[in-house]
């Protein structure tokens, strides 16, 4: 990756600021913290939840599969897929939380009202019919969007100096599957039935899988976006 950002901290204010600002009503939905993934914390997430995110410390194995160009086997063929599934690939680095932020309000789009002429109205109409490079391509020479990244990185309280190695992906649910949207790989990944009523829980169980496979780090964190009821 050639060009780089200050990356986007793991924290609810911070993404709420960011979202807000790009077009998302702030009545409408908001990021809030999956404090742990057991039942009874789950159940203290508001509902309905939209999409969640997950940051997570890349290991040699992500990286090997991103080589590869590996990923879970879809249940739907790619032409399917770039009609249902909002996704592009991400080709800036440290720009994996905007790229969470986008995939999780391109796929809840029809259950969110987004400012009219706001930056994201105007991106994912833009964008609608790029596929997952193009749109990369488009977000990496898109300055109206750097700007308002480089504001959202600002106010947290990560070093811009510091090599981070976390990675951030969103999970949503589309057409009665649940996705992980992964911008570093070449298409979603497929992880089974799910539905908007039990997506926290569906999404729960994978970062879980996740999380057991890396018992050494304590460098996770969930998000939920919620829908404001």
């Amino acid at each position: 990756m050639g060009k780089r950002w200050i990356p986007l901290e793991a924290n609810p204010d911070v993404m709420n600021q960011f979202m807000w600002g790009l077009g998302v009503a702030e009545g409408e939905a908001q990021f809030c913290d999956v404090y742990g993934l057991d039942d009874e914390l789950l159940a203290m997430v508001p509902q309905p939840v939209l999409a969640v995110l997950f940051l997570y410390p890349l290991t040699s194995l992500d990286d090997e599969e991103e080589e590869s160009g590996a990923s879970a086997t879809s249940t739907v063929g790619d032409k399917d897929l770039s009609k249902r599934v909002y996704f592009t690939k991400q080709t800036v680095g440290n720009a994996c939380g905007t790229v969470g932020v986008i995939h999780a309000i391109g796929n809840a789009a029809s259950k969110l009202k987004l400012v009219e002429g706001s930056y994201f109205d105007r991106f994912y109409k833009q964008t609608a019919d790029m596929d997952p490079v193009q749109r990369a391509a488009f977000l990496e020479e898109d300055d109206e969007m750097e700007d308002a990244h480089s504001v959202a990185a600002s106010a947290g309280d990560t070093d811009a100096n510091v090599e981070v190695n976390e990675h951030f992906v969103c999970f949503s649910c589309v057409d009665g599957e649940l996705y992980e949207l992964d911008g570093r790989k070449s298409q979603p990944t497929c992880h089974g039935p799910s539905s908007p009523d039990t997506l926290l829980q569906d999404a729960a169980k994978v970062i879980k899988a996740r999380i057991s496979s890396n018992p050494d780090s304590m460098n996770f964190n969930v998000m939920a976006l919620s829908k404001v009821m």
